[in-house]
């Protein structure tokens, strides 16, 4: 099938003005994962916090062999910004409008919402991941409305970023479509009558 089919196809399950924002991530392979999760999931854009050489912008991101290899062709389809500063990128986001969300099992002083139970319907989201080793900055948790908790069960309580980033954004990707399907604001239903047939529409 030509690609411009399959972008056809699946045009109508993209997740407009939902932002996957990864804050000074230091590994190329875990950048590589979330950007496969973002494109999985219909995620809009990716935003990189930091100097990271391979997702300088939309186009080195998507000619870099290494990041196409490791995210099996994700980086040529996900668009992808970098700020300097994880003050610049909040405030980007806060200029157009957007709620910002950050993920951590332990932030303090801060809405605490369990993903299974939280609402993520809101007009426009970023959800932002912390560094691999720091995990998320007290700039971005001061800068953030609300903060994601997985809820976890084992002695282990953090999560890798390509495993962080594919369950958040799988279940909030669902939840922002079954919205707009239900509240009938899908651009186009596809012919579908039901959420499952309109997930299944390609």
């Amino acid at each position: 099938m030509a690609i411009r089919d399959r972008v056809r196809q699946i045009k109508h399950l993209q997740n407009k003005n939902f932002v996957c924002v990864l804050e000074a991530p230091k590994n190329a392979a875990n950048i590589a994962s979330a950007m496969r999760n973002v494109s999985a999931f219909g995620v809009e854009k990716l935003y990189v916090i930091g100097d990271q050489e391979v997702v300088r912008d939309f186009e080195t991101a998507r000619t870099n062999r290494r990041l196409a290899s490791a995210s099996v062709g994700a980086s040529k389809w996900v668009f992808v910004r970098q700020f300097a500063s994880t003050a610049d990128c909040v405030a980007h986001l806060r200029s157009n409008g957007f709620t910002i969300a950050v993920t951590s099992p332990h932030a303090q002083d801060k809405a605490n919402v369990n993903l299974y139970e939280g609402t993520f319907t809101q007009k426009k989201l970023a959800v932002v991941f912390g560094n691999e080793a720091a995990g998320i900055s007290d700039e971005a948790l001061t800068g953030a409305d609300m903060c994601i908790q997985v809820p976890m069960g084992g002695i282990v309580e953090s999560l890798n970023l390509g495993t962080s980033t594919g369950i958040i954004l799988s279940y909030i990707s669902y939840q922002r479509l079954r919205f707009v399907f239900d509240r009938g604001r899908a651009k186009d239903l596809a012919g579908a009558r039901t959420f499952e047939e309109f997930l299944q529409e390609r």
